[in-house]
C-alpha cells in the first residue's frame, strides 16, 4: 500500500442551523502552540520551564493524557484540526509549498509577490471550524499562524470562515519573530521597517564576540515582537465581541524556531540555568532554508523564555476574560500542533520536551512515534467542568470539529471525530469512545500508525515496501521504558491482523 502525498476528498456540509439561543452558548477559545511537546508544561511533568497559567487551566479544568495530533508536522495537522478529518481522509498530508520556485525563501521577494506566499491550501468550499461556527451565528476570529493556504490561494483564513484574522498566513514568514508584516483581514500591516528585518541565516557581525550578549542586539533591537502584536489583536477581538458568542483560534508560533524571546524573560532563565554555550554555527541549508535560523546567546534559556512568555500572555487573556465578565462561560481548549522539533535551534532533548516519551531525531516531530504525535490537551470551562479532572479519553484533533459544533448547537459536517461535549459538560459516562485512531505520514520514508486501547501498531519505511508492523504497549511509557519500547507483534498476531483491517478501511487512495 502506498501512502499518498495528498488527496482531495469532497466534503458535503449538512444543514447548519443554530438551535440554541445566544445566551445558552459559551464562547470558545482554542489555543494552539507550535512544536510544543507533551512534556513542555508543568502540569505534564516539566521541571525546568515554568508555566503557572497553563498549569492553572489544567487545575481548574480537564487534563487529557491520551490526546493526539492528527499529523506530526504543521500543515497537515492544522488541516485535520480545521476539517475534522484524520490523515486517511485529509486533503493535506505533508508540508507542501503552494508554489515551488526560486524566491519563496526570500522574505523580500515574498513581500513583493503574495502569490508565492503560503503552503498548499484546502479545496475552496471545504467546511472548516471557522465556516461552521460562523454559520452557527458565532463571531469568528483567528490570530497567529495559518499554514494551509496563501493569501492569494482561495484558502486563506478570510476565505475559510474567519471574520477576523491577524498573523502570519505563511509558515515560512512565521519563522521570524520580528517580521516585516502581518496579515490583517486580507491586508498587510507592516510592523517593522524593511531595513531592520534580518533574514534567517544572518551571522554575527565579523569579529563580534559570540559570548557578548550585545553582539546579538541586531536581531531584535528596536523592532516589534510579533507575539506582542498578536496578543494585542487577541484582546481586540475578545473586547469587540464580548456581548455575543465568539469563537477564537489563537495559533501562536511559540516555541517553533528560531530562538527569540524578550531579553528580560531570557535573563530569568539565565539566572536559573547559569551560563551556556551560544548557538552560532555555520549556515546550514535545508531545502534552501537556514536550519540554524538565527544565532542565540543562551539557547536553553531562550527556549524556556518563549514558552513562559506565552504562558504569561495566556494568564493576561484569562484576566481580561474575567474583567469582561465572560470567563465563566468561555471554553478554553489548549494543545500543540505536533511534537517537539529536533534541530540546533530546538534544545528539546535537553528540556525533555516529550517526556515521558522520547524526542530528538527519529522520535519527535516528523515521526508517528509517541513523542511526535501525543499532545498536551487541556480544556477549561468554569461554568461546567469540575476542577482537577484527569481524563484518559483516547482522542485526537478530529474530535474538535464535532465538539465545537455540538457546543454551537449545529450539525457537524462529515468527520472522523467524536464530540467531547459529554466530558466537557461533566457527563463522562456518556462519552463516545473511538474504536481506534489512525495516522499516515508520507515523508521520512512513509509511516503508518494505529492506536487501539493500550496498543499501538507502527510501520515505517512504507515507500521501501515494508509491511512489517511493530506492536507496542504504550500504556507503560514512563513507567517501564524497556517494556514500552519492546516490539511484541510476534506475541499478538491477532492484534496485528485486526490493525491491518483498520488500516485498510482508513486509508483512502488519491
Amino acid at each position: 500500500m502506498a501512502v499518498p502525498t495528498a488527496a482531495v476528498v469532497p466534503f458535503v456540509a449538512t444543514s447548519c442551523k443554530a438551535v440554541k439561543a445566544d445566551a445558552e452558548r459559551p464562547n470558545v477559545i482554542f489555543i494552539l502552540m507550535d512544536d510544543a511537546g507533551y512534556g513542555d508544561f508543568g502540569c505534564y511533568g516539566q521541571t525546568k520551564t515554568e508555566t503557572p497559567n497553563i498549569d492553572a487551566l489544567a487545575e481548574n479544568g480537564i487534563r487529557f493524557t491520551d490526546m493526539y495530533t492528527a499529523a506530526p508536522v504543521s500543515s497537515p495537522s492544522r488541516a485535520c484540526l480545521m476539517t475534522g478529518q484524520n490523515m486517511g481522509n485529509s486533503q493535506i498530508r505533508e508540508n507542501v509549498e503552494g508554489r515551488v520556485e526560486d524566491g519563496i525563501w526570500n522574505f523580500d521577494i515574498v513581500d513583493q509577490e503574495p502569490s508565492i506566499e503560503g503552503q498548499m491550501g484546502l479545496k475552496p468550499g471545504t467546511p472548516t471550524l471557522g465556516t461552521m461556527m460562523k454559520e452557527a451565528g458565532y463571531a469568528t476570529g483567528m490570530v497567529g499562524k495559518w499554514g494551509i493556504g496563501g493569501p492569494a490561494s482561495g484558502s486563506a483564513p478570510w476565505d475559510m470562515g474567519f471574520d477576523f484574522y491577524y498573523g502570519c498566513v505563511c509558515q515560512r514568514v512565521a519563522h521570524n519573530y520580528y517580521p516585516r508584516y502581518m496579515w490583517k483581514n486580507g491586508q498587510k500591516e507592516y510592523i517593522n521597517d524593511r531595513e531592520k528585518v534580518t533574514h534567517p541565516g544572518t551571522k554575527l557581525d565579523k569579529g563580534a564576540d559570540p559570548y557578548d550578549w550585545s553582539s546579538y542586539d541586531k536581531y531584535s533591537e528596536g523592532k516589534v515582537y510579533a507575539p506582542d502584536a498578536m496578543y494585542d489583536n487577541v484582546v481586540e477581538f475578545v473586547r469587540t465581541n464580548k456581548d455575543k458568542p465568539f469563537f477564537l483560534m489563537w495559533t501562536t508560533p511559540f516555541p517553533h524556531s528560531p530562538l527569540q524571546a524578550p531579553k528580560e524573560w531570557v535573563e530569568k532563565y539565565v539566572a536559573k540555568y547559569g551560563d551556556e554555550e551560544p548557538l552560532v554555527g555555520e549556515k546550514c541549508q535545508l531545502n534552501g532554508w537556514p536550519h540554524n535560523y538565527y544565532p542565540c546567546r543562551y539557547p536553553h534559556a531562550t527556549y524556556s523564555a518563549m514558552i513562559s512568555y506565552f504562558d504569561h500572555q495566556v494568564g493576561m487573556l484569562i484576566e481580561e476574560l474575567k474583567r469582561l465578565g465572560v470567563y465563566e462561560n468561555t471554553i478554553i481548549m489548549f494543545s500543540s500542533d505536533n511534537g517537539p522539533a529536533n534541530n540546533a535551534s530546538s534544545p528539546t532533548v535537553w528540556m525533555d520536551s516529550a517526556a515521558p516519551y522520547r524526542c530528538g531525531k527519529g522520535w519527535g516531530k516528523r515521526t508517528l512515534k509517541e513523542g511526535g504525535i501525543r499532545m498536551p490537551f487541556i480544556a477549561s470551562w468554569p461554568a461546567k467542568i469540575k476542577q482537577g479532572v484527569v481524563s484518559n479519553h483516547l482522542g485526537n484533533f478530529a474530535d474538535v470539529m464535532p465538539t465545537v459544533c455540538d457546543i454551537a448547537g449545529v450539525e457537524a459536517p462529515k468527520n472522523d471525530g467524536v464530540s467531547l461535549l459529554p466530558i466537557l459538560s461533566g457527563n463522562p459516562e456518556a462519552q463516545q469512545e473511538h474504536k481506534y485512531l489512525y495516522w499516515e505520514y508520507p515523508a521520512a520514508g512513509g509511516m503508518i500508525a494505529v492506536r487501539e486501547g493500550k496498543w499501538k501498531g507502527f510501520i515505517d519505511n512504507v515507500h521501501a515496501g515494508n509491511r512489517t508492523m511493530q506492536l507496542y504497549d504504550v500504556s507503560v511509557a514512563g513507567k517501564d521504558i524497556e517494556t514500552a519500547d519492546k516490539n511484541v507483534a510476534a506475541d499478538h498476531p491477532e492484534i496485528v491482523e485486526r490493525m491491518w483491517g483498520y488500516i485498510e478501511e482508513s486509508h483512502l487512495l488519491a
